[in-house]
């Protein structure tokens, strides 16, 4: 699922909120703060030690927006290689994160290591299918192809874009205390969310309500609340079609 986390400029993280989001998606995190001209990275394992560093370098950037990223990993390997924020084809002024399921059209294929978001970064973008991401009407492309449960913040210090920041499918997350949030990670007491079960009825993936199907998968997006992974690839998918469908004994 992960977590994204969008900051105005001025706005001083809650590192209280991002902890909660790194013990539910603890497989990587980075940052990104927008200083003056330049972007500020850093990405890596340890969840601590990336809150940390963010927290410190957002006090000696207040300014710029900024974003910060844990991951839950759905695509590729659980490396520092496939952390957000990705840099967006070979731009070095630019940079997103993502929070999501990419379509099946921009999933890595087999053999390729890299996350749904790194081949959206590395090969979808840059090539400008949809027009560059500097045009308003190209977001608005990039909204719809990615659908609503996709949220995607880009930050840039390129001077070809208008605005530093642009926060695709905002409507999605959540506004609180001033930061924006891609979901409800962030809030504290979330022990049968992080366990995997279903929450109060709404799905763990794309938080549509009432969407379970039997208490294990979302009709929408095919979310296994059991393991929290994707149903097409579950143990838990495979052994609910065997209870469900058992193969019909051969004829004598």
């Amino acid at each position: 699922m992960c977590m994204l986390t969008y900051l105005p400029p001025g706005m001083a993280p809650d590192p209280g909120a991002l902890a909660n989001g790194a013990v539910i998606n603890d497989q990587g995190h980075g940052y990104a703060i927008v200083a003056d001209d330049i972007l500020v990275v850093e990405r890596g394992m340890d969840a601590a030690d990336v809150i940390e560093s963010f927290v410190r370098t957002r006090e000696r950037h207040p300014d710029g927006p900024a974003l910060f990223h844990s991951r839950w990993a759905t695509h590729g390997t659980v490396t520092v290689d496939n952390c957000h924020p990705f840099q967006i084809g070979n731009d070095r002024k630019t940079v997103l994160a993502h929070n999501g399921v990419l379509p099946a059209a921009l999933q890595p294929v087999r053999g390729d290591n890299r996350s749904d978001t790194r081949v959206l970064a590395e090969d979808y973008l840059p090539a400008q299918p949809l027009g560059p991401l500097s045009n308003r009407r190209s977001r608005a492309r990039l909204a719809k192809m990615i659908t609503a449960s996709n949220k995607l913040v880009i930050l840039t210090v390129n001077r070809r874009y208008r605005y530093n920041v642009y926060l695709i499918n905002e409507t999605s997350g959540l506004w609180h205390d001033g930061i924006w949030y891609s979901n409800n990670d962030f809030r504290s007491g979330l022990s049968q969310y992080a366990a995997g079960t279903a929450w109060d009825g709404v799905c763990w993936c794309c938080e549509q309500v009432d969407t379970l199907v039997d208490d294990r998968y979302c009709r929408v997006c095919g979310a296994c609340a059991e393991c929290m992974t994707w149903s097409g690839v579950c143990d838990c998918y495979e052994q609910y079609l065997r209870d469900r469908w058992p193969t019909e004994p051969a004829s004598a």
